[in-house]
């Protein structure tokens, strides 16, 4: 199926270099005469184009549904279908990764409460600075509200590091109901154990090379891979913990998250626990109660199927 534009340069080259007549033309290419003369009223939209373009090179790795939902907090009243036409004719569509292949079979699933702190998902990334220096990053996810809590850079990080860092989380968040991860040495370590014991925590750790198991935590390490490691030179540690924590509060409190309806993290975590605590707090009349905001997809009310080892 050939498009208007594409029939209307065909026409002007058999009319330039063949010399036929318009209706000549439109008869042997088959379009309509009023198509070929139709001239466009629509306005060029210079000012949102002009936005569109800015906020596609400060979010580099986001697409047009995102691109949308930024637009609409800044008062934009135009649709998607609007915002999608100008993010294709200003050329902006974000170039793909090369994506891996996905796991087949069967998975054994974990029932969660869908509640703030019933799990967390930790895991680390790793990158280098622009002197070749590796580092690594621990990161610690809410597998219901979706939120990074933490996430530490440096050059190393023992088993008595993670320790520390999780009783610091806890005392600042409280207590989560499970911890999920890797059989990593330093998850592993007499440390960790200690740790999880005296705190009694119930720690969960997957099948030996089945990462997708740790789902939530692998998501984000990709979208910080995508987002933010694989865009910035990082001149020094120093650099790096100022850039990974801006980065990490845009994400829970600005990056519309797709799994959320688009809600950010914070948003999402927030309107959760107003909802729970509505419930939880007796009616002084007959009104009906607040009821509970969307929950993210694979999450009921009460308990969620999500794959785990």
């Amino acid at each position: 199926m050939v498009g208007p534009a594409v029939k209307r340069e065909a026409v002007a080259h058999l009319r330039t270099r063949l010399g036929l007549s318009e209706r000549r033309a439109c008869t042997i290419v088959g379009a309509d005469r009023k198509m070929i003369r139709y001239q466009s009223i629509r306005p060029p939209e210079t000012e949102l184009r002009q936005r569109l373009r800015d906020l596609a090179n400060e979010r580099r790795r986001f697409g047009y549904r995102r691109l949308f939902v930024l637009l609409r907090r800044d008062g934009e009243p135009s649709g998607i279908n609007r915002i999608y036409r100008l993010y294709r004719e200003e050329g902006l569509t974000v170039r793909k990764r090369r994506a891996r292949r996905k796991a087949v079979g069967t998975r054994a699933p974990i029932l969660v409460e869908a509640r703030p702190n019933a799990r967390w998902s930790l895991d680390f990334v790793h990158d280098q600075l622009a002197c070749g220096r590796r580092f690594r990053i621990l990161n610690v996810v809410d597998d219901v509200t979706r939120e990074c809590l933490t996430a530490i850079p440096d050059t190393s990080i023992s088993g008595r590091r993670v320790a520390r860092e999780l009783a610091t989380l806890i005392e600042r968040r409280g207590r989560p109901g499970m911890i999920v991860s890797d059989n990593g040495t330093e998850l592993t370590s007499n440390a960790i154990l200690t740790f999880a014991t005296e705190r009694k925590i119930e720690w969960h750790y997957i099948a030996p090379g089945k990462p997708m198991q740790n789902g939530f935590v692998e998501s984000f390490n990709g979208r910080m891979r995508d987002e933010l490691l694989n865009e910035t030179m990082f001149r020094n540690m120093a650099h790096a913990r100022a850039v990974i924590r801006a980065w990490t509060a845009d994400f829970n409190e600005t990056r519309p998250h797709s799994a959320l309806g688009y809600q950010t993290p914070k948003a999402f975590a927030e309107r959760f626990t107003t909802a729970t605590d509505t419930r939880a707090a007796p009616s002084e009349s007959s009104a009906r109660m607040s009821v509970a905001p969307p929950t993210p997809i694979g999450v009921s009310n009460q308990t969620a199927l999500v794959p785990a080892g």
